[in-house]
């Protein structure tokens, strides 16, 4: 049995280029979110795509057919730690920023925060759980901005 990383690993793949700024204090925040959270990350991987890398990933691993902004895996091997890959397509980033009429910077960092809140056990498949979630990602993006 493997024991979590001491320091954790948080990587940034950008299969869809565009400017990630604050890759460092993101991957901060990130991890101090999971500690808050009585977790311990050992390895996240942020992989930034586009919309049909991502629907080939509903496909094949869930079934769905249909256009989404996130995939989150758990691959968490203690109940401790967290070990995931979070899938995220910048144009359902971009589009969603349209749509609900925020920048695209803020609703890229409010889902990069629902992947890690998903993996800390967060859900969003009943009315209750969505606006559980959706209060977390609001308190996330709201602690994040603070600590400027």
């Amino acid at each position: 049995m493997s024991k979590p990383a001491v320091h954790p690993v948080i990587k940034f793949h950008l299969l869809f280029p565009f400017p990630l700024k604050e890759r460092l204090r993101l991957k901060r925040f990130i991890k101090e979110l999971a500690i808050r959270e009585g977790r311990s990350p050992d390895r996240l991987d942020y992989i930034f795509c586009s919309d049909d890398y991502l629907h080939d990933i509903n496909m094949r691993f869930l079934q769905h057919d249909d256009l989404t902004d996130i995939i989150t895996f758990d691959l968490s091997e203690h109940k401790n730690s967290i070990k995931g890959e979070i899938y995220i397509s910048i144009e359902r980033v971009r589009e969603n920023a349209l749509v609900f009429k925020t920048g695209f910077v803020r609703e890229l960092h409010r889902v990069m925060f629902h992947g890690i809140l998903h993996l800390l056990g967060y859900g969003d498949k009943t009315p209750g759980e969505k606006k559980r979630m959706r209060s977390k990602e609001d308190e996330c993006l709201e602690l994040y901005a603070s600590l400027k």
